[in-house]
Order: C-alpha cells, then sequence, then structure tokens
C-alpha cells in the first residue's frame, strides 16, 4: 500500500488496493447510528429507537459541512500537488482544516440552542420530542470532531495515507461499539449512553489525525501557518458543495420520508425505514468510499493533464461501481430477514412491514452507485456546478417528487418504490453528463 503514489498507473488490483481504506472508513463512519439504534432499539424501546431516526438526519446535516471542506478542499489540493507546488498545498490543507474547526464551534452552539424548536417544526411530540433533544444536544457536543473526522477521510487518501485513516476510523468504530454495550446494556444509561457513546468515538474519529498532522509525518501533507486565501475557500467551497449538497439533501428527505411514514404507518413506519436507512448507509457508504479514494488520483492526474490516465480511472471504475452494484442487491436481499430481526425482531407488525420494505428499496442499489461517483468525479475535475447538479437532481429533486407522488398510487409501498425510481433517473442524468463532457475534460 505505501507504495502506491497518486501519480501512478492505476489497474484494477491498484485501484481496489488504494481504495479500500477509504471504503472501510465510510463504513465505519456509517456504523455509528447502527451501533446506535441496536441498542437503543433492544434495550430502550421503540419510542426511543424512532427519536434518534427521526433526528439524526438533522445531526447529519450539521456534520456535512466537513464532508464539504474534505471534498471540495482535497480536489483543489490534489490539483495543486500535481501542478508541482507541494508547499501551496500543505497551507491549502491548513487553512481547511482550521476554518472546518471554527465552523464546527459555532455550528454546534447553534444546534444546542435551537434543536428543540427544530424538532417541534418538524412534528414531534411528548416524549419523542424530549428524547430527540437529549440525544441530538449530546452529539453535538462532538461536532467539530465529527466535522473533522469526514474532512479527515479525504485528506487521508489525498496525503497518501489511506491506510493510516482506516486505522483512526476502525478506532473510533471499535470506540463507540464498546462504549454503546457499556453505557446501554450494562450500565443502563439508556439513549444518553448511546448519544454519549457516539460523542466520544467521534472525539476520537477528529482529534487524533489532528494531532497526527500537527506533528512532523511521512503523509504528503501536513498543519502549518496557514494564510487567508478567500478564493481557495469559495473554489473548495463550490468543489464541496456537491457533497454538501447530497448530505444536506439526503438528510432533508429523510425527515420528508419520516412525515410520509408517519403519515401512513405511524411510528412504526419511521422504525421500518430506520432499519432500512442503516442498511442504506452502509451499503451508500462503499460507493461513497470508492469515489473519495479516487478523487485525489483523479484531480491529480487532471493537474498534471495525464489524459490517458483519466480516460483509464473512469472506464476501470465505472465497472467497479457495476460490479459493487449487482453485489449490494444480491446481499440487501439475501440479509433482509436477519437484520431485520436484529433490529426489529421483537415485534411482528413491525418486522412484516420491514421486510417488505427491504424487497422494493434494495433494488436502488442497481443505480446509486453510477451518480455518487459521477458527482464525485466532476468534483475531483473541479467542476463544482455539474457535481452540485447531479447531487441535487438525485437526493433532492427526483425522491421528493417520487415521495410525494408514489404514495398517492400504491401507498406505503409506494414510498419503497420511489427511492428506486430516483436512483435510476440520478443514474441516466450522470450518465448524460459523462458523455456530454468528455471532450471538454479529455477522457
Amino acid at each position: 500500500m505505501n507504495n502506491i503514489q497518486l501519480s501512478d498507473h492505476f489497474d484494477y488490483k491498484k485501484l481496489l488496493r488504494y481504495t479500500f481504506p477509504s471504503i472501510i472508513m465510510m463504513i465505519f463512519t456509517s456504523i455509528y447510528s447502527v451501533v446506535d439504534g441496536f441498542f437503543v432499539s433492544n434495550f430502550v424501546g421503540k419510542t426511543s429507537f424512532a427519536a434518534v431516526n427521526f433526528i439524526m438526519p438533522f445531526l447529519m446535516i450539521l456534520g456535512s459541512v466537513g464532508f464539504m471542506f474534505g471534498t471540495g478542499g482535497s480536489a483543489l489540493i490534489s490539483k495543486t500537488m500535481g501542478e508541482g507546488k507541494p508547499d501551496k498545498a500543505k497551507e491549502l490543507f491548513s487553512l481547511f482544516i482550521y476554518v472546518t474547526l471554527a465552523c464546527g464551534v459555532i455550528i454546534a452552539i447553534l444546534g444546542i440552542l435551537f434543536i428543540r424548536p427544530i424538532a417541534v417544526l418538524l412534528g414531534v411530540e411528548d416524549l419523542m420530542l424530549n428524547n430527540c433533544v437529549i440525544y441530538g444536544r449530546i452529539i453535538l457536543i462532538a461536532l467539530p470532531a465529527f466535522m473533522l473526522q469526514y474532512e479527515f477521510q479525504s485528506f487521508f487518501a489525498t496525503a497518501e495515507k489511506p491506510q493510516l485513516g482506516l486505522c483512526f476510523t476502525i478506532a473510533a468504530g471499535i470506540t463507540n461499539m464498546v462504549l454503546d454495550a457499556l453505557f446501554v446494556a450494562v450500565f443502563k444509561w439508556g439513549l444518553i449512553g448511546a448519544a454519549a457513546a457516539t460523542a466520544f468515538s467521534q472525539a476520537v474519529g477528529g482529534i487524533a489525525p489532528l494531532l497526527y498532522f500537527f506533528r512532523p509525518n511521512t503523509s504528503l501533507l501536513q498543519l502549518t501557518k496557514a494564510k487567508y486565501d478567500g478564493n481557495a475557500l469559495l473554489k473548495a467551497c463550490t468543489n464541496g458543495s456537491s457533497e454538501l449538497m447530497s448530505n444536506i439533501s439526503m438528510s432533508l428527505v429523510s425527515m420528508l420520508y419520516n412525515i410520509q411514514l408517519m403519515k401512513y404507518a405511524g411510528q412504526d413506519g419511521v422504525a421500518a425505514y430506520g432499519v432500512l436507512m442503516y442498511v442504506n448507509m452502509i451499503f451508500l457508504a462503499a460507493f461513497i468510499g470508492y469515489s473519495v479514494g479516487t478523487a485525489p488520483v483523479i484531480g491529480y492526474h487532471y493537474g498534471a493533464g495525464n489524459y490517458a490516465e483519466l480516460k483509464n480511472l473512469l472506464r476501470r471504475s465505472l465497472i467497479i461501481i457495476g460490479a459493487f452494484s449487482l453485489i449490494m442487491l444480491g446481499l440487501a436481499e439475501g440479509s433482509a430477514r436477519p437484520l431485520a430481526t436484529i433490529f426489529v425482531g421483537y415485534d411482528s407488525a413491525l418486522m412484516s412491514l420491514t421486510l417488505r420494505g427491504f424487497m422494493i428499496y434494495s433494488f436502488s442499489f442497481l443505480f446509486s452507485g453510477i451518480a455518487i461517483y459521477g458527482s464525485s468525479f466532476f468534483t475531483a475535475l473541479n467542476n463544482g456546478l455539474i457535481s452540485a447538479l447531479i447531487s441535487f437532481l438525485r437526493t433532492l429533486l427526483f425522491q421528493i417528487a417520487a415521495v410525494l407522488i408514489f404514495p398517492l398510487f400504491f401507498g406505503i409501498d409506494g414510498i419503497w418504490f420511489s427511492i428506486v425510481a430516483a436512483e435510476l433517473m440520478a443514474a441516466l442524468v450522470t450518465i448524460l453528463f459523462l458523455i456530454a463532457k468528455r471532450k471538454t475534460y479529455k477522457y
């Protein structure tokens, strides 16, 4: 792994080796809420489980600012490296980290102050409202670290140290699992224990990498004195706007799905959707991780003007994404019953609803990877506009339209069908953009 450099020629084996740590990093990050959900559902109860699923999209929106600076900044940094400016790349890296940390503190304070009225605005009431507020405020304390963790997932690949980033993420994930078991199952601290476990693990995932980059290291990046560069910040935000849009849109759509499910199936619908979202987060994390891992390589070769390698990376990546999609469909269909049993096996009606959703929802994995990779590809080419447009259409416009229309004809099944339809439309749009821009970027 250590001998793989951004400037290399990548075959299938080297691509998978280089992106594997990023894939596992994203999967472990997505496991946070999955582990919380498992312990809350089985040891605290269905109402608390629904509360976690209801407030989590709002928390993910706040944390996605770090993902924006990570993906957008990574594209600019890798392009700068490809142009032969390593010192400038370090300055940009430092600037993005410091700005993210400052934003994290401000956003966390505002989130803690306004989480209750926001939850009320979303339609939460009574005990579920108090659960949302308790869980959310504890998580928000660690928000700056969570934003840094999101950011470092991109920067470790850019620094040619994806395996080290994987180690930090695994450490954070194990911390979450152990503390959840201790706080919730052993100490019986309930929802507070689940939130505290996640907050501690996010601190590990964000602060440990910060300490690594502050010290002299063997990677391509190190934290140094940063010069304010408004143009660079604007460029990073523009480049990463698609990833920010994707995270915000997915969270907003999740809120809408929860509202629709409350309307058609009550708390059981929200709980069933929560189980599907856990599987969705883990599976999509593989696509996102692969995209994050390849983005610095694409940005480097674009900056260096190596168009033959750019074409090679796109062709091989689309084949890999296609293979991933088929595997995920098979895994989702095959694991539906055991996964539903793990989370909601104690309630037969909820179990039946969850299984039905699984069998329909699984087909969305055939199409979701194409749009995720396509958006990341254009981000790496520093074309934030097309990247953001793909993300906007995939995660907001198509899904909102589908989830509002399909249930009118198919009832609760329409909610599950809507996700499949939205992902299919986004995949078709992405393919059209890739074809339209092939001469512009010479891939």
